[in-house]
């Protein structure tokens, strides 16, 4: 072999190393793990080629400024892999969940639309979201 294909053949090796290490960071690293909590909006099993199952939750707001008035909710929007665990979520709609996470940098699409994969349902309890809770210093 000539000195100039050994070089070519390692820089086609390097290159080939740099794009699956990027793809794994990418694509299968797991940047973070939590909890979020919060009303269960809906979960649906959707897509074009591959069907997966998505989800949102409500999650608490806060009352506006004085004046403002508004109720800014923040929405947390996820992927479940296991259909065992979608299924029952598709049962707590309505409810308030606590749901254990695992985020990655991009998403996949055999695994979900979302970079959020649910992959526990830590607790389920009935919505109370009928009463206020007043903010320190706010006068009604």
């Amino acid at each position: 072999m000539k000195t100039g294909s050994k070089i070519a053949v390692i820089i086609v090796i390097v290159v080939l190393l740099g794009l699956a290490g990027f793809c794994w960071v990418k694509f299968y690293f797991v940047l973070g793990t939590g909890v979020k909590a919060g009303e269960l909006n809906q979960i649906v099993y959707k897509g074009w080629v591959w069907k997966t199952y998505e989800g949102r939750l409500i999650q608490a707001g806060f009352k506006g400024a004085k004046g403002g008035g508004n109720i800014q909710s923040n929405e947390f929007n996820f992927s479940v892999e296991d259909p065992a665990v979608a299924d029952s979520l598709m049962k707590c709609s309505g409810k308030l969940v606590q749901l254990h996470y695992k985020e990655y940098n991009g998403a996949l699409p055999w695994r979900g639309m979302q970079k959020y994969i649910v992959d526990e349902i830590v607790s389920v309890t009935e919505s109370d979201l009928g009463t206020s809770i007043p903010i320190v210093g706010e006068t009604e």
